[in-house]
């Protein structure tokens, strides 16, 4: 595995969604919710990998953390925030990464399209924690499987996170909305260069032109 210097993600402003506003909160409220339910996602991260890590079970943190981490080498205050906790693990690890997290206290739901382990201090799917199988389809009609956990960096004493051409692949197959938005901040920073780039399928290195030509066009 690399070891390569990592940064922590910092918040940015996306109060609305995330912490729950509604008509009756004052601003001064919803900024506070804001604030705890980010500081409630960083220990959400921070446990389940350091009992991943302390049980020995690989993995990788990928989705919207990965992303700020990889910005935040850069510059941390063009992180962007999320709510969700997605880890890249291996199927065959399942098992032993259900006892480990229903030991800090971690339900697991299997749903139709993913497994999720809800946090017991924030009891909801929105916010759970979300396995990606490595080495597999997402969907059906990707046209790339997902990376394997060995595809993961770090620095001592730190998280594992999918290294960034890994990352980018990732993002480009699925290319959802918030995908796009996450590619479009790893380029604002310039962290897509030409090696990245050359690394990708003909199919992925379109998708990431379209987003460029997208983002010119702005």
């Amino acid at each position: 595995m690399e070891w390569r210097p990592l940064q922590r993600p910092g918040p940015a402003p996306d109060v609305l969604s995330l912490c729950g506003y509604n008509a009756a909160m004052s601003i001064t409220s919803a900024y506070e919710a804001f604030v705890m339910a980010m500081e409630r996602v960083e220990r959400r991260l921070k446990q389940v990998t350091g009992a991943l890590d302390d049980a020995a079970i690989p993995y990788a943190v990928v989705g919207g953390n990965a992303v700020a981490a990889w910005v935040a080498t850069v510059d941390p205050a063009a992180t962007r925030t999320t709510k969700n906790v997605d880890i890249l693990v291996r199927r065959a690890d399942l098992q032993q990464i259900t006892q480990t997290l229903t030991k800090l206290g971690y339900r697991r739901e299997d749903l139709r399209d993913l497994i999720i382990f809800v946090d017991p201090a924030e009891p909801s799917r929105r916010s759970g924690v979300r396995l990606v199988w490595a080495g597999e389809k997402v969907r059906p009609s990707y046209l790339h499987r997902t990376p394997d956990v060995d595809e993961a960096v770090r620095e001592s004493g730190a998280f594992a996170v999918l290294d960034l051409a890994a990352l980018v692949r990732m993002k480009l197959t699925s290319l959802r909305d918030i995908d796009r938005v996450h590619i479009a901040d790893l380029l604002s920073v310039g962290l897509i260069d030409d090696r990245i780039r050359a690394g990708l399928p003909l199919d992925l290195q379109e998708r990431l032109a379209d987003i460029e030509r997208a983002l010119d066009a702005d």
